[in-house]
């Protein structure tokens, strides 16, 4: 477990659980520039285990080969009253819709700079000249119909008759669809 020390005690403290250590040590110093602490944990046990007082905890949808959605229900049962933001680079209309429904706050995609993250939590101060960059995601219609795809299988648990029939569609046309690789944009 990598975590940072506090910058002082009466400073809020966040939690980010990403494998990439580069991107934990980024947001560490971001953090640390505006006063706040932040604990850097690289999996599940790690930050399930994590005992300090947390104002937000930042997940990563893509933790070494398990999904952070798997870990959300743990993390709310853990700590109830801390909002969750779901952070991934592989940002989606169905992932984003199952992290809200299974109690996380917010989701962004990656890249995200502190001043977003902090703002995706609720009222932060931030320096006035900082400027929150949104980044606008409007995926193309070509990936906006692969996950509507997705979405509705994710509906039909899976069942590909079922979800060919929600979508007006023979099912040997859905398996082609779904057997293509992701639409990236």
């Amino acid at each position: 477990m990598s975590e940072q020390q506090p910058n002082s005690q009466n400073a809020a403290s966040f939690l980010l659980i990403d494998d990439n250590a580069t991107f934990g040590q980024l947001l560490m110093r971001g953090f640390a520039r505006r006063d706040l602490n932040l604990l850097w944990v690289p999996d599940s046990a790690s930050a399930l285990a994590t005992t300090a007082p947390l104002q937000g905890i930042i997940l990563d949808l893509n933790l070494d080969g398990e999904s952070g959605l798997q870990l959300l229900p743990a993390l709310l049962a853990r700590f109830p009253k801390v909002p969750i933001v779901v952070l991934t680079g592989y940002a989606s209309i169905s992932t984003a819709v199952s992290a809200v429904k299974l109690g996380a706050s917010q989701y962004l995609p990656k890249p995200a700079d502190v001043d977003t993250l902090l703002a995706a939590f609720g009222p932060w101060e931030l320096e006035p000249q900082e400027a929150l960059a949104w980044v606008a995601f409007q995926p193309s219609v070509r990936k906006q119909s692969w996950e509507y795809v997705q979405f509705v299988l994710q509906q039909h648990e899976g069942n590909i008759s079922a979800a060919a029939r929600a979508l007006n569609m023979h099912r040997r046309t859905l398996q082609r669809i779904l057997q293509k690789k992701p639409v990236s944009q």
